[in-house]
């Protein structure tokens, strides 16, 4: 049986060369970087190699990036720093309903430390209104922090328009941008953000390293304290293996940028029209334009989505309900349900997220599959058999 994977935005195989460039950091050059001899150096000089490269490919000035251990550690860092280092100022924040929990736990921690925060409704796509931006803007608001791409649905938000917003009124405005990073086009001066993060296992990188982008003269404290690492912002000895894998997978990902995601958007919009001919009740969830190229986010009526993803899985198709960090979870998709999901419908969803390895071949074969799966579950299903009845049906 074939195996098809179909859940990039949970994660990404490394690429071999992405692998190739870090293993003499591993063997050969394991110094600690903060050390001054030969071994050490070498390894000094990979990190401000790499450094330079991320910098640049984000359209940012080295000394704007900061090594963290992931996404989850640079949206804490970004949250919790400002929040700390702009006390004085006031202790408002903003953001949305959608965001990831990274962003959204760390908010309700800071709620629990008396900081108030504003949760912005998204519209039936999943995006952000700038104009509420803007309203929910008070005397005392510190901080925006609006992500760059849903992770679950896949919809792309106002970010550059929404920066504007954040700059015009002096605020400092920081987006999580792991699932856009490495697949749209993204300049953090074009953006107007003053902080950024991004993870390097979404992009065929490795796992356990991130970055966090501060624009020069944004104020923040240290998330963890100790040595004089990251000029003194970030203590803790660098994973240099990590951080030149990082910087070679961002590289190869922008390098191949725009023909990956023809290929993607492509094979994308071949799986909506399929699933969306083969099999009634479903609703394709996000943008319809507005998404990244390679998420595909449908709701099927009157089936329960883990259900799905086990039926496929014994398919030899790997994909998700949503986010990976939520797997376990039993309650419905919290994005879905700001969109307007009811809770029954919200729990019948499936996520595809393709790679630029993905074929044309995989894609007939989950659309051969995916509508008996779905028929199968229905036939199960007291809801269905309820609808049925009401629509005599049967």
């Amino acid at each position: 049986m074939q195996k098809i994977y179909f859940d990039h935005a949970a994660t990404t195989a490394m690429n071999p060369q992405v692998v190739e460039a870090m293993v003499p950091y591993f063997t050969e050059n394991f110094g600690n970087p903060s050390s001054i001899y030969e071994i050490a150096r070498k390894n000094k000089q990979a990190l401000d190699e790499s450094r330079d490269k991320i910098a640049k490919l984000l359209g940012a000035d080295p000394k704007e990036i900061y090594f963290t251990s992931g996404g989850t550690e640079s949206d804490n860092w970004a949250i919790k720093g400002i929040a700390d280092a702009y006390r004085n100022k006031g202790n408002h924040i903003i953001t949305s309903a959608i965001e990831h929990h990274a962003v959204l736990h760390t908010c309700e921690y800071l709620e629990s430390k008396g900081y108030e925060v504003t949760y912005l409704p998204v519209n039936e796509f999943g995006q952000v209104d700038p104009q509420d931006v803007l309203k929910a803007i008070k005397d005392n608001t510190i901080l925006i922090s609006i992500m760059y791409a849903n992770n679950e649905i896949g919809t792309i938000q106002p970010i550059e328009e929404i920066g504007k917003i954040a700059r015009e009124k002096g605020i400092v405005f920081h987006t999580d941008a792991v699932q856009a990073v490495g697949h749209i086009p993204i300049d953090v001066k074009k953006a107007n953000v003053d902080l950024l993060s991004l993870s390097g296992h979404k992009f065929h990188g490795p796992k356990g390293v991130g970055v966090l982008y501060i624009r020069k003269g944004i104020k923040i404290k240290p998330l963890l304290h100790g040595g004089a690492q990251e000029r003194g912002r970030r203590g803790g000895t660098e994973n240099v293996p990590g951080i030149v894998g990082l910087a070679k997978a961002l590289e190869l990902a922008v390098e191949n940028m725009e023909e990956n995601n023809k290929k993607m958007i492509e094979l994308r919009d071949y799986i909506i029209k399929g699933i969306s001919s083969k099999i009634d009740h479903v609703k394709l969830n996000g943008h319809p334009t507005d998404r990244l190229p390679n998420n595909i986010n449908f709701t099927f009526d009157f089936i329960e989505g883990e259900s799905l993803l086990l039926l496929l899985d014994m398919k030899g198709i790997y994909a998700s309900s949503g986010s990976a960090c939520t797997s376990g979870s039993l309650d419905p998709s919290h994005v879905l349900l700001a969109i307007g999901l009811p809770h029954e419908r919200a729990h019948g969803s499936l996520r595809i997220t393709l790679g630029d390895e993905n074929t044309k071949e995989e894609a007939d074969y989950l659309l051969e599959v995916l509508p008996p799966i779905v028929q199968r579950l229905r036939d199960m299903s007291p809801l269905y058999e309820a609808y049925k009845k009401e629509q005599n049906l049967n």
